[in-house]
C-alpha cells in the first residue's frame, strides 16, 4: 500500500510523514476489526470500552514499535518498562483473545511499515470472523440450560424424561444423580406425645441435567412436556446464555 512512498523504513528518526502514517494506518485496521467484532458477536451486551481498547492497543503498539527501531538497547530498555505494568484485565471468552491479538498485530506491522501485511493480515482475519459466525462452528445463539427433579426410587419415569430431552433439546447430559433419605425413619407418636412407632421414610431420587436448546422456542416445547409428565416433582427449568471460559 504506503510502502512506496515510505523510504527511511527501520530507521533511528522515522520522518512525521511516517509516523502519520503509521497511526492512520493502525487506527483504521484496527477499527475494522473492531467493527466485525461487533457484527460477528451474539451477545446482546458488548463491551464498550473492550471496543475501544482494541483500537486504542493498536495504536499503542505501532508506537512503541516506531519508537524502538531498529535498536537493541531501546528494545530492552523498552522490555523493561513494560515489565512494570500489571494488566488485571481478565478476558473468559478466547475469542475475544484473538481479537486483542489480531489488533496488536496490526499496530506491530504498521510499526515496521508493513503495510501490505497489516492490511491482507485484517482483511484474511475478518473473513474468517465472519465466516465462522454463520457456519456450524461460529457462535450461534444457543441457550444452555440445565433442569433438575425429584422422582420416588420405584418411578418409572425416567425413559419418558429422556424421550422428551431427545426430542426438544439440541443436547443433553446427565449430571448427577442423588438418593436421599436412605434409612431414614420418622417417628410416630401418640396424642401424648410419645414415640409409638417408627415408619421409613420414601427414598427420593434428585437428577440434575445440563441441556443445550437451539433456541428459545425449543425450551418453551421442552416446558409444557415436562409439565405432563407425571411421578416427578420439584422441578426447576433454567436457561441462560452459554459461557465460554478459559
Amino acid at each position: 500500500m504506503f510502502d512506496f512512498l515510505l523510504t527511511h523504513n527501520y530507521t533511528e528518526n522515522p520522518t512525521a510523514f511516517g509516523i502519520l502514517i503509521t497511526v492512520m494506518c493502525s487506527f483504521l485496521l484496527s477499527s475494522m476489526v473492531a467493527i466485525v467484532y461487533q457484527w460477528t458477536t451474539p451477545t446482546i451486551e458488548k463491551s464498550d470500552n473492550f471496543m475501544q481498547s482494541m483500537v486504542l492497543l493498536s495504536i499503542v503498539a505501532a508506537m512503541v514499535i516506531q519508537a524502538i527501531g531498529d535498536s537493541l538497547a531501546r528494545g530492552l530498555g523498552m522490555l523493561g518498562a513494560l515489565a512494570i505494568i500489571r494488566f488485571r484485565t481478565k478476558l473468559d471468552n478466547p475469542r475475544n483473545i484473538a481479537f486483542v491479538f489480531a489488533a496488536l498485530a496490526n499496530g506491530i506491522a504498521c510499526g515496521v511499515y508493513g503495510f501490505t501485511i497489516a492490511f491482507i493480515g485484517s482483511t484474511a482475519f475478518c473473513i474468517a470472523a465472519i465466516i465462522f459466525r454463520f457456519s456450524q462452528l461460529g457462535t450461534q445463539d444457543i441457550l444452555v440450560g440445565s433442569l433438575k427433579f425429584s422422582t420416588t426410587l420405584d418411578s418409572k419415569s425416567i425413559s419418558p424424561i429422556t424421550d422428551v430431552l431427545r426430542k426438544h433439546s439440541k443436547k443433553y447430559k446427565l449430571l448427577s444423580e442423588k438418593y436421599s433419605n436412605l434409612k431414614k425413619t420418622k417417628a410416630v407418636k401418640n396424642e401424648e406425645g410419645v414415640v409409638i412407632d417408627r415408619v421409613k421414610v420414601e427414598v427420593t431420587k434428585e437428577y440434575n441435567y445440563q441441556l443445550l436448546m437451539q433456541n428459545e422456542n425449543q425450551s418453551r416445547l421442552l416446558a409444557e412436556a415436562l409439565d405432563n409428565i407425571e411421578d416427578i416433582s420439584d422441578v426447576r427449568l433454567r436457561f441462560g446464555e452459554s459461557e465460554t471460559k478459559l
